[in-house]
């Protein structure tokens, strides 16, 4: 195995030394924005105080405020913010989105099983997003126990590249576990160098590399009479290798690529994004820094300016905290001028100023990382129904395209990955048990959002308009009833809102029901009319009787 180890080292070198003219720009923009990932080109000691160069926290809760927002907007805890779909969702069966809605259940309960650490990983992915405009998520079987793990790297330790398409291809992660860790993961492929020296000292960390490639590339050599046939035909192969003795760890087909890789902003020619937020926001932020030292330098000269002393006359060292006392000579004649003086007078209108230029400063920031489009702003006066739907509709168009992206290439990716993990386990119960319309087709996943909300709620609102105004053409002309198609337009908006598939009954058997009903009212109808028909002849009758027997 030392000729695909060597080849795959050798692949990761290369991407990895393309990258480094990246590394001090993802610096800067963590030391400014995310201290936390500030690891690209420096070591990080636990011991350091961190943000201990940043005179003002601002920029770091703009930031904090976008990368919460992701969960907030995106993967709302006490919401159903994802539903399995398929093509033509609309006209399946009522078993049919049951069990799709039943799976989606499922899958929700697994991702959120507090073993999985999915919460913490997208937690901290959704910093890495905002900040560097990408993240690098794994969502992989825990070797130790049968069920979802998902983790959150450093980027510093990950590369990938592109695909003639512009996808992602292959993907490499340096990986620096103890001998301990190593010898437990991987007790029957670990190297012997390993194992001997497990007992002397447990802890030192073993430079080991996580490698996915392509199925059909992987171990694939030329040879003289062809290419050599692919070792794997899944898409995918997942490779644990031990660099520093060129050991292969583990070695397993996949069916999916492992790591989820969203990226918001992309550029031509390069496999790595950019948040256009941190780009918008870098400048503001070193600005607002260096106008933070400036005010506090002003104001420290405000309150303890230098002071002039003259010359032999001051008789002890100046006390210039409260309530200090500086000696001067007795004989010294005032008249000569002050003994003790301030250098620099201010009127505090300077410090006004800056201030107002921080305040201007921190506006822009919080525009650039899109924080004036994560709430609807509160209505300056009293406004109309229409008014107000019309403010909502703006506020969709500014934010919707900020997120959108995020839902397919993150929240999506992860879904899709979970879902297949998950049917091949078995999660979801024998193949029998899937309804047949559902057997073979294409699972893809919407998404809940307030943003989502908003629009596809839409319909209920329009439900109620349509009724209005149907009900005023109506005494207009009753046949516009025939306009709408009441049922349709009632099961897309009650679908609209959220109503669950349990909820709502088949098509075919509300409309047996409907004619059921309409049949019964039809012979309710013409019994009344019968026994109305009887009864009128029996008065008639009796009236005749009365008539008849009446004195001429």
């Amino acid at each position: 195995m030392s000729e695909p180890i060597d080849t795959l080292v050798k692949r990761a070198e290369f991407l990895f030394g393309k990258r480094r003219p990246l590394l001090p720009f993802w610096q800067e923009i963590s030391e400014n924005f995310l201290p936390m990932r500030a690891q690209f080109t420096r070591q990080f000691y636990l011991s350091e105080q961190f943000a201990d160069r940043i005179l003002t926290s601002y920029p770091l809760m703009v930031q904090r405020d976008l990368g919460n927002a992701i969960s907030a907007m995106l993967r709302p805890r006490e919401q159903e913010w994802f539903q399995a779909r398929i093509e033509g969702w609309e006209s399946l069966d009522k078993t049919s989105k049951a069990w799709l809605q039943w799976a989606t259940g499922v899958q929700k309960r697994a991702m959120y099983d507090r073993h999985s650490q999915f919460v913490r990983a997208t937690r901290e992915g959704d910093q890495d997003y905002a900040a560097f405009g990408q993240t690098a998520i794994t969502r992989e079987m825990d070797m130790a126990e049968r069920r979802l793990l998902y983790r959150c790297w450093h980027l510093k330790d990950t590369v990938w590249a592109e695909t003639y398409n512009g996808s992602i291809g292959e993907i490499y992660r340096y990986w620096y576990p103890t001998r301990q860790e190593v010898c437990k993961l991987f007790p029957k492929t670990v190297s012997p160098n390993v194992k001997s020296q497990l007992a002397n000292d447990p802890h030192v960390e073993v430079k080991c590399m996580h490698v996915v490639v392509s199925g059909e590339d992987y171990d694939r050599v030329p040879l003289p009479g062809g290419d050599k046939p692919p070792k794997y035909r899944t898409p995918w192969v997942s490779c644990y290798i031990d660099v520093e003795n060129k050991v292969v760890l583990q070695e397993n087909a996949s069916y999916s690529r492992i790591y989820t890789l969203p990226r918001w902003a992309t550029v031509s020619g390069s496999a790595f994004a950019y948040s256009p937020a941190a780009v918008a926001g870098l400048p503001d932020g070193r600005l607002l820094q260096a106008m933070t030292l400036t005010l506090m330098e002003a104001g420290e000269m405000s309150v303890r300016p230098p002071l002039v002393a003259a010359q032999d006359v001051v008789r002890s060292d100046v006390s210039i905290y409260a309530g200090g006392i500086t000696w001067v000579d007795a004989e010294y004649d005032e008249r000569l001028g002050e003994a003790l003086r301030p250098l620099i007078t201010t009127s505090g209108e300077g410090l006004k100023h800056g201030f107002e230029m921080i305040k201007d400063a921190r506006e822009q920031l919080a525009e650039a990382f899109y924080l004036n489009k994560l709430a609807l702003p509160p209505p300056d006066r009293d406004m109309t129904a229409y008014e107000t739907g019309q403010r909502i509709q703006e506020w969709i168009r500014q934010a919707l395209p900020l997120f959108e992206p995020m839902e397919v290439e993150y929240n999506g990716v992860l879904c899709d990955d979970t879902f297949e993990a998950l049917m091949r386990v078995g999660a979801f119960g024998s193949q029998a048990d899937i309804p047949s319309p559902l057997r073979g087709k294409q699972v893809k996943f919407t998404f809940e959002s307030p943003l989502h909300q908003a629009t596809d709620r839409k319909k209920g609102a329009l439900f109620l308009q349509a009724g209005q105004m149907l009900t005023e053409a109506m005494q207009l002309d009753p046949t516009n009833a025939f306009q709408v198609d009441a049922v349709t337009a009632l099961r897309d908006a009650l679908e609209g809102i959220g109503v669950p598939a349990t909820w709502m009954r088949d098509p075919k058997v509300a409309q047996q029901m409907a004619d059921a009903k309409a049949k019964q009212d039809a012979i309710a109808h013409g019994t009344n009319t019968v026994l109305a028909g009887a009864q009128a002849a029996q008065a008639l009758g009796e009236a005749s009787k009365t008539l008849g027997g009446a004195p001429a």
